[in-house]
């Protein structure tokens, strides 16, 4: 029998040694599976809370809620969703340092970074506040005598989000804030490493008035994802994580009959061309590629250094890195954070050892940092690996962690079919003072969002996230207009109102001329 508690008598803000449940239906719903997974505080390397992994009837319960609650709220006037949407964002934004709290605390990122994360969730959350206008149809008058031709954009139904550890609210925000703003129901299923975020927005949403059912959570590990993709009443899934899990997203879901967007991963170059400002470029460099301790989609972990701009890049990257500040949330002068899992942290070590086996420099190795060493959390320094080439293992692999590769090329040319050569396709940006290098670098490279003299180019709110080739599965980016298109399917109405005794029968195919 599954057991419901009313919101608010788990406390989920409190990071002690305690569960994380399910959120359907308005309410802490403890999950009866009998199986769970550990859930870490990644600077102190120790368990601090469980986590309840959902059955496939559990699954099955927030869809049932979900389906159960979408008929009313897709017939909830746009006006009361909206005025929902700005409750949401205004609660989010109000309540966004204890939001970072639980980041920091399971993700381990640092409390600057946490909010950042939170303020570009809010940016969606902006942008669903005007869904009566993105969700605008178009009207034809008279296309043919007395017939008029419109056309409406519709909810799709129950939408589900699997959404990755290393952004636990930003991504959800992409997904549910568009989806429920235009009339569908939402399940999340956020990872299993850092939950508590995802249970804390849905008690946020409930405050806000968002009804019951209309928001579910449910954690879990692949029985829950599986049951997400096979489960009849779910018409359509977002993915973002590992471009193999995406394939499998993608594919199992959209064999299913459902409509499916999958981001997965990156190989995100930086090209830096002799002309650049070389201390811009540096400065741009580390903080794109050690950020949240590299753990981005988005970060940069390949700068081409073309031509002469090579040696004083390099020498301009690892001057700053000792005065990085790699330490616990906690700490107020921390600006890296651990790594989320000691098995995580490890393999990126690893690639300090493969990559100069293979013939790179180990420029800088963040295994001598002292957290590294003595502290029992997740910790491993800046790393620099420079001459690294395309055939080494630290390059073929997503890495997703605080190292960063230096390949050197003598052209432009060169650069560019480097970028283009590469399997992923996510981000990519140039720096430069050349316009017309510039503009031709836009024009030719294959990558979904590129950046001029901007390291990390994630779109605002109003365009749309997505990368090319293996980063993508799917026709349609995340959030933005195309988010409205994915979560929304058009419906064309041909009308006429014919005055009486005006019609008769006619087997010729209807013509408007």
């Amino acid at each position: 029998m599954t057991q419901v508690a009313e919101p608010g008598s788990i406390d989920v803000a409190t990071a002690s040694p305690t569960t994380v449940s399910h959120w359907i239906g308005g309410r802490i719903v403890v999950g009866t599976s009998g199986r769970q997974g550990p859930v870490y505080d990644p600077a102190i390397g120790l368990q601090t809370r469980s986590v309840d992994f959902a059955s496939i009837d559990e699954v099955g319960a927030a869809v049932a809620a979900a389906k159960a609650a979408f008929p009313g709220w897709r017939a909830t006037s746009l006006s009361k969703r909206t005025d929902i949407m700005f409750r949401i964002r205004n609660i989010v934004e109000a309540r966004r340092t204890e939001l970072a709290a639980h980041l920091t605390a399971e993700h381990g990122k640092v409390p600057s970074d946490a909010l950042g994360e939170i303020a570009r969730g809010l940016e969606n959350l902006e942008f669903a506040c005007g869904i009566p206008s993105l969700i605008k149809g178009g009207f034809s008058e008279q296309v043919s005598g007395g017939v008029d031709v419109y056309q409406i954009r519709q909810p799709l139904g129950v939408v589900a989000g699997i959404t990755p550890f290393n952004f636990p609210a930003m991504v959800p925000m992409w997904m549910f804030a568009t989806a429920i703003a235009a009339g569908n129901t939402f399940i999340l299923k956020p990872s299993e490493k850092d939950p508590s975020a995802a249970n804390f927005m849905a008690e946020l949403l409930h405050e806000a008035g968002v009804p019951d059912g209309v928001f579910n959570v449910v954690h879990g590990d692949k029985v829950a994802v599986d049951a997400i993709l096979e489960h009849p009443d779910i018409a359509a899934v977002s993915f973002v994580g590992s471009t193999p899990i995406a394939r499998y997203i993608y594919e199992t879901g959209t064999r299913n009959g459902k409509r499916v967007q999958a981001l997965g991963g990156a190989k995100n170059h930086m090209i830096v061309l002799p002309d650049a400002d070389i201390d811009a470029a540096a400065d741009a460099a580390v903080s794109a590629a050690y950020g949240s301790a590299g753990e981005r989609c988005m970060a940069v972990s390949v700068v081409v250094a073309v031509g002469e701009s090579a040696d004083p890049l390099v020498e301009a990257i690892k001057t700053r890195l000792p005065r990085i500040k790699v330490g616990p949330g906690t700490d107020p002068e921390s600006e890296m954070g651990p790594l989320v899992t000691r098995e995580h942290r490890d393999k990126v070590a690893s690639y300090l050892d493969s990559g100069p086996a293979q013939g790179a420099d180990l420029v800088v190795d963040g295994r001598q940092h002292v957290l590294y060493q003595e502290a029992t959390g997740f910790f491993l320094g800046v790393s620099l690996l420079d001459r690294v080439s395309p055939e080494m293992e630290c390059y073929r692999n997503e890495i997703f962690g605080p190292v960063l590769e230096i390949i050197r090329v003598p052209t432009y040319t060169e650069a560019v079919g480097l970028i283009n050569d590469n399997p992923y396709g996510n981000g990519t940006a140039i720096f430069t003072r050349d316009g017309g290098a510039a503009r031709q670098f836009q024009f030719e490279v294959n990558a979904g969002m590129v950046g001029i003299n901007v390291p990390i180019p994630v779109p605002v709110a109003y365009y749309s996230f997505g990368g090319w080739k293996n980063s993508l599965f799917g026709d349609l980016h995340m959030y933005g207009p195309e988010g409205v298109q994915f979560y929304t399917r058009a419906k064309i109405v041909t009308s006429r109102w014919p005055d009486p005794g005006t019609s008769k029968v006619d087997l010729g195919f209807p013509r408007t001329r």
